[in-house]
């Protein structure tokens, strides 16, 4: 069979899959549209979370990033682990105790203002926003290439896929798809990774693989290295950002992560303050499977890509070229018309035109894997990009319905207003979702790297001195936010959208790119509220006393649900 009809036939099990779980697991009730009812095993939503934290970004996009940044690419390893682990152990099991399942109902109960709620509303619409643009990007990504369909047509069917069990189910339609998605995603990555790893250097382990020798007893690395040296690029082991640099985008990926509104949630899903404790553990070994496996496809996808285009007629190319070059990600243009393809660093000689998106995607195909492996990564990013998606949504629709109307602008809102109100505003947020990843701002990964770099300039301030500092008030967390915010968006309009004078790489603000200036809004955001927070009223007794309390380790009870 052929690659399409296998692609078909993939999708339209794991569809079916998905929208079947989502009509057994409708949510009939508010609590369960939110956190699931509350109900869920450490087990399964250590898979969901996993899923959820796997998107578009890391199955389809990390991997292409490694493979052309090499060495500078380890920065969105390292950032989303250890912003997991910072999560997952600083912050979460403080929240889950403090009861609000939302990050702006957190800030608004614990800065006792709705002027604060309202500002972590904005930022966690626009966060979400951001993230799930690049999710978009990545449905419409494998629909153009897999199943031959234009790339804006793939958007709209994944946004009427997501809408579906995201409205229906809610958080509990969700969280079950979620773990069916985990399975799909994990499975089609790995699979085409062991495959690889076997035929380029008979290793079936792809972590040991890409640091092991190939047939002719040379060094995948040193041959990848070499292979950089010949056509010009610098060596792949070698990095080419700034020290400062590096370290300001793993922060910002780090703190961003810490303070992501969907992956809060999923703390909620569980019973007890252990299980969410228990859940962060299997979901951290569920992640760290995808993770260590990504840089490896990234060397045998750059090593396969370089041997198989580099310097070869584009006559005699494979059928693969010839389909991605169909979608526009790839591009050939023989500046000297010898009709062979000189791919080089110089960009006045080079020839050919890689989008970075399509790495994992295309690397089964470059490989000559059989076609139903092919298919299987196409489920596999869909998956990877539509259960985050979902999450995203969710945020969404709970930051309108629950933050908003339930929390200030009707509090008697009966509970079944409420949730037509949530669902209402997910329809309204999926075709937004859908206008971004139609015209996303840049290639998924960088798309998503803007939006951790949104979360940590906006609530990881608020969000830690809220759990660690009983001096912190309303006043100081709300200047904050909105400076943090603005700063971050400012520097994200100027250089990536090119407004307010716009500007190149050599502009950059002490040399820090769009990606890492989280870290630096993030810290302004701290500053400001330390000293906006030491000239303005204490907060009253009742809040420190919270405070006080969700930092004490036992006797306490569950969490309250709303």
């Amino acid at each position: 069979m052929s690659i399409q009809v296998w692609t078909w036939i993939l999708v339209g099990i794991t569809f079916a899959l998905y929208i079947g779980i989502a009509i057994w697991t409708r949510a009939g009730s508010t609590k369960e549209f939110y956190v699931a009812g509350g109900g869920v095993s450490p087990l399964a939503n250590g898979l969901a979370t996993a899923a959820d934290w796997m998107s578009a970004a890391s199955f389809i996009s990390m991997a292409g990033l490694i493979s052309f940044n090499g060495y500078d690419g380890s920065v969105y390893l390292m950032g989303w682990t250890g912003g997991y682990v910072l999560l997952a152990l600083l912050l979460a099991p403080y929240l889950r105790k403090f009861g609000k399942f939302t990050v702006p109902d957190f800030i608004g109960d614990r800065y006792y203002s709705n002027v604060a709620r309202s500002v972590a509303v904005f930022c966690a619409l626009l966060v979400s926003f951001t993230y799930v643009a690049g999710q978009m990007r990545g449905v419409g990504l494998v629909f153009s290439r897999f199943l031959e369909v234009d790339i804006n047509t793939g958007v709209i069917i994944g946004m009427i896929i997501v809408l579906f069990y995201a409205v229906l189910g809610g958080m509990k339609g969700i969280t079950y798809t979620q773990v069916a998605q985990y399975c799909v995603l994990i499975f089609a990555f790995m699979v085409p990774a062991i495959f690889i790893s076997i035929q380029m250097t008979g290793n079936p382990i792809p972590q040991l693989g890409f640091g092991g020798m190939d047939e002719g007893g040379v060094y995948l690395l040193d041959k990848l290295d070499g292979l950089h040296k010949e056509l010009g690029f610098a060596e792949y082991t070698s990095g080419s950002k700034s020290t400062l640099d590096v370290f300001f985008i793993t922060g910002a990926l780090m703190v961003g992560t810490a303070g992501l509104p969907h992956v809060i949630v999923r703390f909620f899903t569980v019973k007890r303050v252990a299980d969410a404790r228990k859940s962060a553990g299997w979901a951290l070994l569920f992640i760290a499977i995808l993770y260590t496996t990504a840089p490896a496809i990234a060397v045998f996808s750059r090593t396969n890509l370089i041997e198989t285009v580099s310097n070869k007629e584009y006559a005699t190319l494979p059928d693969w070229f010839g389909n991605w070059e169909k979608t526009g990600l790839i591009k050939f243009d023989d500046k000297n018309n010898d009709g062979l393809v000189q791919y080089l660093a110089d960009t006045k000689k080079n020839e050919l035109i890689v989008d970075k998106d399509i790495m994992v995607l295309a690397n089964p195909e470059i490989a000559q894997l059989p076609n139903w492996v092919i298919a299987l990564v196409a489920a596999g990013g869909l998956a990877a990009a539509l259960s985050t998606a979902a999450g995203l949504l969710l945020v969404i629709s709970s930051s309108v319905s629950h933050d908003l109307i339930k929390k200030m602008i009707n509090p008697d809102i009966s509970e079944k207003g409420e949730l037509v109100a949530a669902r209402l505003s997910a329809v309204v947020a999926v075709c937004v979702a859908g206008y971004f990843g139609i015209n996303p701002p840049d290639f998924v990964v960088a798309t998503v790297a803007l939006a951790f770099g949104l979360a940590a300039a906006s609530f990881f301030p608020a969000i830690v001195l809220g759990i660690f500092s009983k001096r912190m008030n309303k006043e100081g967390a709300i200047s904050g936010m909105l400076v943090g915010i603005l700063l971050m968006l400012f520097y994200m309009m100027k250089f990536k959208f090119d407004w307010f004078g716009g500007g190149g790489k050599e502009d950059w603000w002490f040399g820090i790119s769009p990606e890492g200036f989280g870290t630096v809004a993030m810290i302004t955001n701290f500053i400001i509220s330390l000293i906006v927070s030491r000239f303005t009223p204490e907060p009253p007794s009742k809040v420190r006393e919270i405070v006080e309390n969700i930092r004490i380790p036992s006797g306490v009870n569950e969490a309250q649900h709303h």
